[in-house]
Formats: structure tokens, sequence, C-alpha cells
């Protein structure tokens, strides 16, 4: 039967979710962000310093990284030190950046 061939689709929501994840991965600087939390967690002033932006517009990107659960912080005395949220975004910024660099 044709019916038991139909692959899983997503749902709307599920899809309205997904490209909204991707809408926030649209923007170079945010990834240039991404790619310098894939080593190491860092500052605001030394991310800034990185990606050669401000500390207010990484400050910006890193509030919209936030709110979408790509990055987060912690607390270290008065540093606040940021990283990737987890395993996932570390793999998807490797296999995005692999996957650019084949023939």
């Amino acid at each position: 039967m044709v019916e038991n061939a139909l692959p899983d689709v997503l749902s709307v929501d599920k899809a309205q979710r997904m490209a909204e994840f991707f809408a926030v991965l649209s923007d170079p600087g945010r990834w240039r962000i991404l790619s310098a939390l894939a080593s190491q967690e860092m500052r605001v002033r030394d991310l800034a310093a990185a990606v050669d932006m401000s500390e207010s517009a990484v400050s910006h990107q890193l509030r919209i990284l936030r709110n979408s659960r790509l990055v987060k912080y912690r607390k270290q005395g008065r540093n606040v030190l940021y990283c990737l949220k987890d395993h996932h975004i570390l793999n998807l910024y490797r296999d995005v950046s692999e996957h650019l660099d084949e023939d």
C-alpha cells in the first residue's frame, strides 16, 4: 500500500520551530561567535576581540543565541563566561563546517 510507504513528515509546528531555529543561524556574526565558543568558554570582552566586533554587538548577539538555547553562561566571580549550550550545538557547528569544506 502507498500509505505504508510514506515517510514520516514533520508536523507543521515542529517545521516552524526548526525554521525559526535556522533563521537565528542566518547571521554570519553569530556563526563566528559559535566558532569561537566551540573551542573554549569566553568572556564578552575576549569574544569581541576574537570576532572583531564591539562588546555591545557581541552582547546583543549572545542574548539572541541564549534565547534560542544555543549558548549558556556561568558566573565566575565578576566574570561571565559563555559557552555552547551542549554537544548538539557543537556537533551542528562541526557538521555544517565540515559539509561546507567538502568538494
